[in-house]
């Protein structure tokens, strides 16, 4: 099942259904390539609408938790937890775990 929402991602298509890990140095599709190519532009077009970004985790290959983490603390440390807390939203419908993973690793970003 696919969220549409205007201001949306799902990494399979709109990055790639074999995420990698942490960062560039680690090989394809890190999780920093993927902030920087995809994930905070889209946030920032969501924030400047006042709006949510959608982030869909599903129909990928799975994730390593370092891309994960990447990822989404690179999105706090530019734009701050709070801001971030409030204009995202995390989805996955195969694997329900990776939501909580997610949002833990934005609340304890510093």
């Amino acid at each position: 099942m696919q969220v549409v929402n205007k201001h949306s991602i799902k990494v399979s298509t709109d990055f790639s259904p074999t995420p990698g890990a942490r960062v560039y140095e680690d090989g394809d599709d890190s999780g920093q390539e993927f902030y920087d190519r995809c994930l905070k532009a889209a946030f920032q077009a969501a924030l400047d609408e006042n709006e949510t970004l959608v982030v869909d985790l599903d129909d990928t290959e799975g994730y390593a938790t370092s891309f994960l983490d990447e990822a989404f603390v690179r999105l706090v440390r530019d734009f701050g937890k709070d801001i971030v807390l409030d204009h995202i939203e995390i989805i996955s419908f195969e694997e329900p775990d990776w939501i909580e993973e997610v949002k833990s690793y934005i609340n304890e970003a510093e």
